[in-house]
């Protein structure tokens, strides 16, 4: 069978079963269950330090009604943090790769802030439609735009995620490949590369937590925009 390099985006299977949700409930076997030594062990101490820094990060934008919001963005956050890393470990799927599961992830949640803000302030939040001090000829075109603009959100907030951890997907199993392939021929050229593929790496282990990070922000601030 021939492999192409987008064979990596596809759900692995197993007597014809995806296993795509295995790979999004493995994060939660990491977290460890409370036990006597809860607030002695090491593990779980730097798991809630993080969870405390998490919280803290989000929340600020928002006043106290959107704090109520503090569980399911930071829950959201680690899901897409911890699975972001472990799809960068061998012979492991990374689910957010899939456009379908983003979307699945974004559009929810973006609905959820805006019927919240036409509930709560239905005028503020139809207001952001027309800006203040707008040229009656150009009322019609601007709220068109504005319109689209906030419809495609969901869709940005997919697609900026999938592309962002595709990309880096493609780069890291493109040098892979040419380094293997120029190790009997070049050796030099393929430590060099061999090199560059260690610090493309690093790179994207600093992308899956940065689009972790940028997702949820994103959707606290489109919050704010509806308290």
């Amino acid at each position: 069978m021939n492999m192409t390099f987008f064979d990596q985006f596809t759900s692995p299977c197993l007597l014809g079963i995806p296993l795509i949700l295995l790979s999004m409930l493995f994060p939660a076997l990491l977290m460890p269950t409370p036990n006597n030594r809860w607030l002695t062990n090491r593990l779980s101490t730097l798991q809630l330090w993080l969870i405390n820094l998490i919280t803290k990060q989000l929340m600020m934008p928002l006043n106290k009604t959107g704090h109520k919001w503090a569980l399911i963005l930071t829950s959201l956050m680690l899901f897409l943090l911890m699975i972001n890393l472990l799809g960068l470990l061998p012979y492991t799927f990374t689910p957010t790769t899939q456009l379908s599961m983003n979307m699945a992830l974004a559009f929810p949640l973006w609905l959820a802030t805006l019927l919240m803000g036409l509930r709560n302030q239905p005028t503020i939040s139809l207001g952001h439609l027309l800006p203040e001090g707008t040229p009656t000829p150009l009322i019609p075109a601007l709220i068109m735009i504005e319109t689209t603009s906030l419809l495609i959100r969901p869709l940005a907030l997919g697609v900026r995620l999938t592309a962002n951890l595709t990309a880096g997907h493609l780069l890291i199993q493109l040098i892979s490949t040419a380094s293997t392939a120029l190790l009997p021929i070049m050796p030099a050229v393929s430590v060099l590369t061999t090199s560059i593929l260690l610090l493309l790496t690093i790179l994207e282990v600093a992308v899956a937590m940065i689009q972790a990070y940028v997702f949820v922000l994103l959707l606290s601030l489109y919050l704010q925009e509806n308290i």
